[in-house]
């Protein structure tokens, strides 16, 4: 699928209404198969969903507690880092960033319009695809470090680091959802890919000369 942000509606569907959705990450099935979605601010009941695709800068009350144990009795810690100082530390090295429109739209590669301009691809996938998928993001590469996988949620995966790799002059993709608390919403053995849209583009625009057409990927494709 492909994501993007828009200030114009247009035909597009209307933004989910709120409490449609306690968490996006746990209904990405009908955006994988082609449904077009949108989200805004007021739509996403998840504090850390609106800080990781831009719609709010600050962290909810008590989110270092949630990321490192919990508050007894209050708050079930997700137990992710070992001190609240590691914690701070990790936010202080991803700074949030500012959405680049009122709304972020979600929509299968086959679905796109010649209106739209999308800014990340995502791929959700097994590994077999998923090997097919880093090899091509090293296809345009002179150094080690096409494909990224740094710490995050979810939802930081699939949009936060993407996006935010698309300021670098050599953005890379990023091989994400080994969030612990998202991955009871994937099916087993899937992970995603995430490729900034100027990557994607040039990545592809050679595809039938690269491995895809060689022997070992076609015996990849049997198994399937």
């Amino acid at each position: 699928m492909v994501i993007s942000y828009t200030n114009e509606k247009g035909s597009r569907p209307k933004p989910a209404s709120t409490g449609d959705f306690s968490w996006i990450m746990c209904d990405p099935a009908p955006m994988r198969d082609g449904a077009t979605r949108v989200f805004d601010r007021a739509s996403i009941r998840c504090e850390g969903t609106k800080r990781c695709f831009g719609f709010e800068t600050e962290m909810r009350p008590n989110f270092v507690q949630f990321l490192f144990c919990g508050i007894r009795a209050e708050l079930e810690g997700e137990r992710c880092k070992r001190s609240p100082a590691l914690v701070k530390q990790h936010f202080e090295d991803q700074p949030a960033f500012e959405a680049l429109g009122r709304f972020i739209v979600f929509r299968g590669w086959d679905q796109l319009e010649p209106s739209d301009t999308p800014e990340t691809v995502v791929s959700f996938a097994p590994p077999d695809v998923r090997s097919g998928l880093f090899t091509l993001a090293y296809s345009d590469k002179d150094r080690p470090d096409g494909a990224i996988t740094p710490f995050g949620s979810g939802c930081a995966s699939i949009v936060c680091h993407p996006y935010q790799e698309l300021q670098l002059e050599r953005p890379r993709a990023v091989l994400g959802m080994f969030d612990v608390s998202a991955r009871p919403c994937v099916a087993l053995g899937i992970l995603s890919f995430a490729v900034p849209w100027p990557k994607s583009a040039g990545v592809v625009s050679d595809v039938d000369e690269r491995f895809l057409i060689t022997r070992s990927w076609h015996r990849m494709g049997t198994r399937l």
